[in-house]
Protein backbone atom coordinates (compact mmCIF):
# COMPACT_ATOMS: atom_id res chain seq x y z
CA UNK A 1 0.00 0.00 0.00
CA UNK A 2 1.50 3.20 -1.38
CA UNK A 3 2.17 6.12 1.77
CA UNK A 4 -0.39 8.38 0.44
CA UNK A 5 -2.92 5.41 0.71
CA UNK A 6 -2.07 4.65 4.22
CA UNK A 7 -2.28 8.56 5.04
CA UNK A 8 -5.63 8.76 3.58
CA UNK A 9 -6.66 5.33 5.86
CA UNK A 10 -5.40 6.82 9.44
CA UNK A 11 -7.12 10.09 8.87
CA UNK A 12 -9.99 8.06 7.37
CA UNK A 13 -10.13 5.88 10.90
CA UNK A 14 -9.32 8.71 13.01
CA UNK A 15 -12.52 10.56 12.04
CA UNK A 16 -14.45 8.24 12.76
CA UNK A 17 -13.56 7.39 15.78
CA UNK A 18 -13.18 11.28 16.46
CA UNK A 19 -17.19 11.10 15.44
CA UNK A 20 -18.14 8.16 17.24
CA UNK A 21 -16.53 9.62 20.42
CA UNK A 22 -18.25 12.97 20.42
CA UNK A 23 -21.56 11.27 19.10
CA UNK A 24 -22.93 10.58 22.61
CA UNK A 25 -21.73 13.58 24.22
CA UNK A 26 -25.04 15.09 23.42
CA UNK A 27 -26.15 18.95 24.65
CA UNK A 28 -26.89 18.29 28.32
CA UNK A 29 -28.03 20.98 31.21
CA UNK A 30 -24.82 22.12 32.68
CA UNK A 31 -22.98 23.94 35.12
CA UNK A 32 -20.72 26.11 34.36
CA UNK A 33 -17.58 26.27 35.80
CA UNK A 34 -18.23 22.50 37.26
CA UNK A 35 -15.45 23.13 40.19
CA UNK A 36 -15.78 25.58 43.30
CA UNK A 37 -13.90 26.48 46.13
CA UNK A 38 -15.10 24.59 49.55
CA UNK A 39 -16.35 27.06 51.89
CA UNK A 40 -16.62 30.10 49.54
CA UNK A 41 -18.95 31.67 48.00
CA UNK A 42 -19.16 31.50 43.57
CA UNK A 43 -21.50 32.44 40.81
CA UNK A 44 -22.63 29.32 38.32
CA UNK A 45 -24.29 29.62 35.41
CA UNK A 46 -26.49 26.82 34.17
CA UNK A 47 -26.40 26.27 30.35
CA UNK A 48 -29.71 24.77 29.15
CA UNK A 49 -29.72 23.98 25.38
CA UNK A 50 -32.95 23.18 23.27
CA UNK A 51 -32.16 19.54 22.26
CA UNK A 52 -35.87 19.20 20.55
CA UNK A 53 -36.02 20.20 16.43
CA UNK A 54 -39.85 20.98 16.77
CA UNK A 55 -40.16 22.41 20.47
CA UNK A 56 -38.88 25.48 22.46
CA UNK A 57 -37.76 25.34 26.21
CA UNK A 58 -40.71 26.96 28.15
CA UNK A 59 -39.08 26.25 31.86
CA UNK A 60 -36.41 25.56 34.02
CA UNK A 61 -36.10 23.81 37.30
CA UNK A 62 -33.20 23.24 39.40
CA UNK A 63 -33.39 21.55 42.67
CA UNK A 64 -30.45 22.36 45.45
CA UNK A 65 -29.20 18.99 47.25
CA UNK A 66 -31.18 19.19 50.73
CA UNK A 67 -27.95 17.31 52.23
CA UNK A 68 -25.99 20.16 51.65
CA UNK A 69 -27.92 23.54 52.12
CA UNK A 70 -26.86 26.63 50.85
CA UNK A 71 -27.90 29.87 53.47
CA UNK A 72 -27.29 32.81 50.56
CA UNK A 73 -28.67 31.73 46.78
CA UNK A 74 -28.96 35.50 44.37
CA UNK A 75 -30.58 35.02 40.98
CA UNK A 76 -29.38 37.36 38.05
CA UNK A 77 -32.37 39.14 36.43
CA UNK A 78 -32.73 37.98 33.12
CA UNK A 79 -34.54 39.82 29.94
CA UNK A 80 -37.55 37.40 29.25
CA UNK A 81 -37.85 35.31 31.89
CA UNK A 82 -40.09 34.88 35.47
CA UNK A 83 -37.52 33.96 38.06
CA UNK A 84 -38.72 32.85 41.23
CA UNK A 85 -36.62 31.02 44.60
CA UNK A 86 -38.81 28.50 46.66
CA UNK A 87 -37.48 28.28 49.96
CA UNK A 88 -37.95 25.40 52.44
CA UNK A 89 -37.52 24.49 56.06
CA UNK A 90 -34.17 22.82 57.49
CA UNK A 91 -34.42 19.45 59.35
CA UNK A 92 -31.25 20.64 60.99
CA UNK A 93 -30.96 24.41 61.24
CA UNK A 94 -26.63 25.49 59.94
CA UNK A 95 -24.85 28.38 60.86
CA UNK A 96 -23.76 30.77 59.00
CA UNK A 97 -21.68 34.05 59.99
CA UNK A 98 -22.30 32.95 63.59
CA UNK A 99 -26.15 33.11 62.70
CA UNK A 100 -28.67 29.59 62.68
CA UNK A 101 -30.03 29.63 59.50
CA UNK A 102 -33.80 27.68 59.65
CA UNK A 103 -34.74 27.55 55.80
CA UNK A 104 -32.70 27.82 52.08
CA UNK A 105 -33.31 27.81 48.88
CA UNK A 106 -34.42 24.28 47.52
CA UNK A 107 -35.62 25.27 43.84
CA UNK A 108 -35.51 27.69 41.16
CA UNK A 109 -37.71 27.64 38.59
CA UNK A 110 -37.10 29.94 35.35
CA UNK A 111 -40.20 30.28 33.04
CA UNK A 112 -39.76 31.99 29.74
CA UNK A 113 -42.09 35.03 28.86
CA UNK A 114 -44.04 34.78 25.21
CA UNK A 115 -41.35 35.18 22.50
CA UNK A 116 -38.36 34.77 24.62
CA UNK A 117 -38.05 30.58 24.70
CA UNK A 118 -35.02 28.72 23.75
CA UNK A 119 -35.87 27.60 20.09
CA UNK A 120 -34.66 24.67 19.04
CA UNK A 121 -30.30 24.61 18.01
CA UNK A 122 -30.43 27.51 20.38
CA UNK A 123 -29.41 27.74 24.58
CA UNK A 124 -29.98 29.81 27.28
CA UNK A 125 -27.98 30.58 30.52
CA UNK A 126 -29.02 31.15 34.19
CA UNK A 127 -26.75 32.55 36.54
CA UNK A 128 -27.05 31.82 40.34
CA UNK A 129 -24.77 33.42 42.92
CA UNK A 130 -24.18 30.48 46.12
CA UNK A 131 -22.68 30.16 49.14
CA UNK A 132 -21.67 29.55 51.62
CA UNK A 133 -20.31 25.81 50.14
CA UNK A 134 -19.97 23.16 51.75
CA UNK A 135 -16.23 22.21 52.67
CA UNK A 136 -16.14 18.86 50.78
CA UNK A 137 -18.06 16.25 48.47
CA UNK A 138 -19.90 17.90 45.52
CA UNK A 139 -23.20 19.80 44.61
CA UNK A 140 -25.85 17.37 42.55
CA UNK A 141 -28.24 19.84 41.15
CA UNK A 142 -30.99 17.66 39.66
CA UNK A 143 -33.57 19.97 36.92
CA UNK A 144 -36.31 19.55 34.93
CA UNK A 145 -36.66 21.18 31.17
CA UNK A 146 -40.00 21.64 29.95
CA UNK A 147 -40.74 22.14 26.34
CA UNK A 148 -43.45 24.07 24.42
CA UNK A 149 -44.96 20.71 23.62
CA UNK A 150 -45.67 19.67 27.05
CA UNK A 151 -42.61 17.26 27.00
CA UNK A 152 -40.33 17.16 30.44
CA UNK A 153 -36.81 16.28 30.49
CA UNK A 154 -35.43 14.66 33.80
CA UNK A 155 -31.67 15.42 34.22
CA UNK A 156 -31.89 14.13 37.49
CA UNK A 157 -29.18 10.98 36.89
CA UNK A 158 -26.40 11.10 39.71
CA UNK A 159 -22.91 10.48 38.85
CA UNK A 160 -21.68 6.32 38.16
CA UNK A 161 -19.17 4.34 40.11
CA UNK A 162 -17.78 3.82 37.07
CA UNK A 163 -17.28 6.84 35.33
CA UNK A 164 -19.34 6.10 32.66
CA UNK A 165 -22.18 9.06 31.61
CA UNK A 166 -25.98 8.32 32.30
CA UNK A 167 -28.39 8.47 29.83
CA UNK A 168 -29.91 12.09 31.59
CA UNK A 169 -27.15 13.50 33.78
CA UNK A 170 -27.82 16.07 36.35
CA UNK A 171 -25.51 19.22 36.76
CA UNK A 172 -22.38 18.32 39.31
CA UNK A 173 -20.49 21.07 40.65
CA UNK A 174 -17.11 19.43 42.36
CA UNK A 175 -15.63 20.99 45.31
CA UNK A 176 -12.00 21.38 45.08
CA UNK A 177 -9.65 23.29 47.49
CA UNK A 178 -7.64 25.72 45.64
CA UNK A 179 -3.50 25.40 45.04
CA UNK A 180 -1.81 26.61 48.21
CA UNK A 181 -0.31 30.07 47.68
CA UNK A 182 3.28 29.08 49.69
CA UNK A 183 3.84 26.34 47.00
CA UNK A 184 3.77 29.52 44.11
CA UNK A 185 5.23 31.58 46.18
CA UNK A 186 8.26 29.44 46.75
CA UNK A 187 8.57 28.56 43.19
CA UNK A 188 8.52 32.27 42.01
CA UNK A 189 11.64 33.26 43.73
CA UNK A 190 13.99 30.03 42.35
CA UNK A 191 12.58 30.62 38.98
CA UNK A 192 14.01 34.75 39.40
CA UNK A 193 17.23 33.50 40.46
CA UNK A 194 17.84 31.17 37.33
CA UNK A 195 16.48 34.05 35.17
CA UNK A 196 18.96 36.47 36.47
CA UNK A 197 21.64 34.44 37.49
CA UNK A 198 21.75 33.22 33.46
CA UNK A 199 22.44 36.75 31.84
CA UNK A 200 25.42 37.43 34.57
CA UNK A 201 27.31 34.17 33.61
CA UNK A 202 26.83 34.94 30.17
CA UNK A 203 27.89 37.81 30.14
CA UNK A 204 31.16 37.07 32.20
CA UNK A 205 32.28 34.73 29.71
CA UNK A 206 31.98 36.88 26.75
CA UNK A 207 33.94 39.45 28.89
CA UNK A 208 37.17 36.88 29.48
CA UNK A 209 36.47 35.88 26.06
CA UNK A 210 36.83 39.16 24.77
CA UNK A 211 40.18 40.37 26.94
CA UNK A 212 41.82 36.62 25.54
CA UNK A 213 41.26 37.68 22.04
CA UNK A 214 42.01 41.18 22.72
CA UNK A 215 45.51 40.22 24.20
CA UNK A 216 46.02 37.57 21.67
CA UNK A 217 45.87 39.89 18.61
CA UNK A 218 48.58 42.36 20.54
CA UNK A 219 50.79 39.27 20.64
CA UNK A 220 50.00 39.06 17.64
CA UNK A 221 50.70 42.44 16.21
CA UNK A 222 54.21 42.83 18.22
CA UNK A 223 55.25 39.65 16.31
CA UNK A 224 54.25 40.90 13.36
CA UNK A 225 56.39 44.14 13.90
CA UNK A 226 59.49 42.49 14.68
CA UNK A 227 61.82 41.67 11.27
CA UNK A 228 64.74 39.44 12.41
CA UNK A 229 68.25 41.02 12.09
CA UNK A 230 70.51 40.63 8.90
CA UNK A 231 67.69 41.27 6.22
CA UNK A 232 68.27 44.48 5.59
CA UNK A 233 70.73 45.58 3.15
CA UNK A 234 72.91 47.60 5.91
CA UNK A 235 72.83 44.20 8.07
CA UNK A 236 73.98 42.29 5.73
CA UNK A 237 76.99 44.45 4.94
CA UNK A 238 77.72 45.12 8.58
CA UNK A 239 77.76 41.30 8.60
CA UNK A 240 80.48 40.81 5.75
CA UNK A 241 82.86 43.33 7.08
Amino acid sequence: MSLLKRSALVAAVVGGLTLALAAPASAHVTVNPNTATPGGYTKVTFRVPTESDTAATTKVEVNLPADHPIASVSLKPLPGWTATAEKSKLATPIKVHDSDVTEAVTKITWTAQAGSEVKPGQFQEFDVSLGPLPDSGQLIFKALQTYSDGTVVRWIDEPTTDGSEPEHPAPVLKLAAAAAPAAVTAAAPASTSDESDGPDAVGIAGLVAGLLALVLALLAYQRAGRKPAGTTPAEKASVSV
